[in-house]
């Protein structure tokens, strides 16, 4: 409880002695790039490689003559909608962005640069934490929305690369029984997932003590605790949305 009381309360800092509006904008763009972009070749690699093996092992399991081939696809585009782009890659994000966050705030807090922002007047909090935390909740869900149409098509090229559906099987599949919710709910997903990366990231970063040994040691913290926010708040969400 004494963890969560402070987590609010470092939330509640990044809204006092704010900064102007030009100084966020420049430092979220910034952030953008650092968390989104840089993540694009990383994404790329997972998410098609994660349609074409999801592909072939869900085409090896429906064996039955009476289950149709584009039932494969189907079954690929919904646990693509679902889990794969928007947890299953949360937890790759947590990964690279989040352990990133906590090293370069850790550091910063070890060396003091932190607290030579705070002797100047200005809220380190608000200044180092807020952009990343806004730039994780835009960027976040435009890497979903990548990764899911990567995932698809990395399925498609091996179901056409391997004969286990024609492509125009696979199409009818991913179009058949659409649900347009499940592309609301990947999203809603998506911005919950990029603010907890960033939040308890930050949170574990800015509040490292000691040296080197123990900024690694936050780093590791803040992708697990992460990893756990994210699964925990996959239940909820699905609990609540479906």
């Amino acid at each position: 409880m004494e963890s969560i009381g402070k987590f609010m309360i470092f939330l509640g800092q990044q809204f006092t002695r704010m900064e102007s509006f030009k100084t966020y904008a420049k430092r979220v763009v910034d952030e953008a790039i650092l968390i989104g972009y840089n993540s694009l070749p990383l994404f790329a690699i997972i998410a098609t490689f994660m349609g074409a093996v999801t592909t072939l092992q869900t085409a090896y399991n429906l064996v039955s003559p009476l289950v149709p081939l584009y039932i494969v696809s189907m079954v690929v585009r919904d646990m693509t909608l679902l889990e794969l782009a928007p947890t299953i890659m949360a937890i790759v994000f947590a990964g690279k962005v989040g352990s990133n966050i906590a090293g370069e705030l850790g550091t910063m807090r070890i060396t003091e640069q932190i607290d030579a922002l705070e002797v100047m007047g200005i809220n380190a909090t608000s200044y180092l934490v807020l952009p990343k935390i806004i730039a994780s909740i835009l960027t976040y869900p435009m890497l979903v929305i990548f990764s899911g149409f990567l995932t698809i098509l990395g399925g498609y090229l091996i179901s056409i690369a391997t004969g286990v559906l024609t492509g125009t099987e696979y199409i009818y599949g991913i179009r058949y029984e659409f649900v347009q919710f499940n592309v609301s709910f990947a999203l809603i997903k998506s911005v919950a997932f990029g603010f907890l990366v960033a939040a308890i990231s930050a949170y574990k970063g800015y509040y490292t003590v000691g040296g080197a040994l123990e900024v690694g040691k936050s780093s590791t913290s803040a992708v697990n605790n992460s990893c756990i926010a994210i699964l925990v708040a996959d239940y909820v969400l699905a609990q609540l949305l479906i």
